[in-house]
């Protein structure tokens, strides 16, 4: 059996998004900004796919600007901001659990002159709204908390955190990358300001996203060209990635509510059946507030890379943690932010799920864990240390 359990890395994109995206290759390539019939049919698709995705969210469609991904609608909101700002207000405020697209683009800032707060979290992986608190004063900009974390799931308090923001005059952002397609969005009700999100999470392509910016927000644009984008994104709509957009996020849209059913249901099963059957194993992040399709285990006397090898020699493949750190070989900074020793760490395994998971599949990876869990010991120096205590 073939089990892929690492959706937090990416998706398979859905059948009916290729479908709806494959005439935009093909017969309907023109460019949304000629005025002939070609021009005409791919500004029709980018006004619907706008609407589709503004639906999702509960949103309007003038509020959705289209970027290459998450990524880059984290870098506009974090930077567009920033920079508007910077005569005013120098203060940028973050979380240390975030995704590096937002630590990263923050460390930036900080070279460019402004201040940047980094809040801690508890041992679930939380900001607490006192720290928020604390450390929010007139001088802020931009509060940036993650509405889910990629690699422990995580659901932060959106909505209070984003209220603290707005009674210190502060703008609310949220990289919902992990989240959008996995929990409801209601932004017509809400506080936020600014909204990241990324096609390949929810089973559209790789190279587009979008960022929601609310009626009245300003930002600096990155980019500078032809006026794309209501200015901020200039660049040739890349139509048939937005189309599948789109079309994934009307899926959702429609689909949902079964959809995060389905993997909780399967998520619940993964961790339970883990957690009973494998000895020395814990569940990093907190077991309620998590994502529909999130289970993060750390395994005692074990590497967790090594265990990825063997779990996919058997068919299954899982991951370690955040695809998204290129190069990276330390242990995570989000498993250590929880306060978790470098070793606890390395012995991490993160199994994300999708619309096309069944319980089937985490029957297999229940029946196949604990014997590769003692096989990864049994040849591993830090099993060897298990051993040694034992004895």
């Amino acid at each position: 059996m073939a089990v892929y359990f690492d959706n937090s890395a990416t998706t398979q994109v859905d059948p009916q998004v290729l479908a709806a995206m494959l005439p935009y290759f093909t017969e309907k390539y023109g460019n949304a900004s000629s005025l002939h019939s070609f021009g005409a049919e791919a500004f029709t698709a980018l006004v619907k796919a706008r609407k589709q995705v503004a639906d999702l969210l509960q949103a309007e469609p003038r509020e959705i600007i289209f970027t290459s991904g998450g990524t880059e609608s984290d870098n506009l909101a974090l930077q567009g901001t920033a920079f508007l700002n910077k005569h005013e207000k120098k203060r940028i405020i973050t979380s240390v659990i975030e995704h590096p697209a937002v630590l990263n683009t923050c460390h930036y800032l900080q070279s460019c002159g402004f201040e940047v707060i980094y809040l801690p979290v508890d041992e679930d992986g939380f900001v607490a709204e006192e720290s928020l608190k604390e450390n929010i004063n007139r001088e802020t900009a931009l509060v940036s908390i993650m509405a889910a974390s990629n690699e422990i799931g995580t659901i932060q308090p959106l909505a209070a955190l984003a209220e603290i923001a707005h009674d210190a005059g502060a703008l609310f952002h949220t990289d919902a990358v992990q989240a959008v397609g996995k929990m409801p969005f209601n932004l017509h009700d809400s506080d936020i300001d600014l909204l990241s999100l990324s096609g390949h999470k929810l089973h559209a392509p790789k190279g587009i996203g979008a960022l929601f910016l609310r009626d009245g927000v300003q930002l600096q644009p990155l980019l500078y060209g032809g006026g794309h984008e209501r200015g901020l994104r200039s660049s040739t709509e890349n139509i048939p990635g937005i189309v599948g957009l789109g079309q994934a996020c009307e899926i959702s849209r429609q689909h949902g509510a079964e959809e995060i059913a389905q993997m909780t249901a399967i998520r619940d099963f993964l961790i339970d059946t883990t957690l009973d059957s494998v000895e020395g194993a814990y569940l990093n992040g907190a077991r309620e507030n998590r994502l529909c399709n999130n289970a993060n285990f750390r395994f005692d006397y074990i590497d967790g890379e090594s265990l990825v090898l063997y779990l996919d020699m058997e068919g299954i493949a899982a991951s370690t943690g955040s695809a998204c750190s290129t190069g990276s070989t330390g242990p995570s900074h989000v498993l250590r932010a929880l306060g978790l020793s470098a070793v606890q760490c390395r012995g991490s395994l993160r199994l994300s799920l999708s619309r096309f998971n069944v319980m089937q599949e985490a029957e297999y990876f229940a029946a196949v864990i604990p014997s590769v869990v003692e096989k990864v010991r049994a040849m591993s120096p830090l099993g060897e240390k298990k051993n040694a205590i034992r004895s």
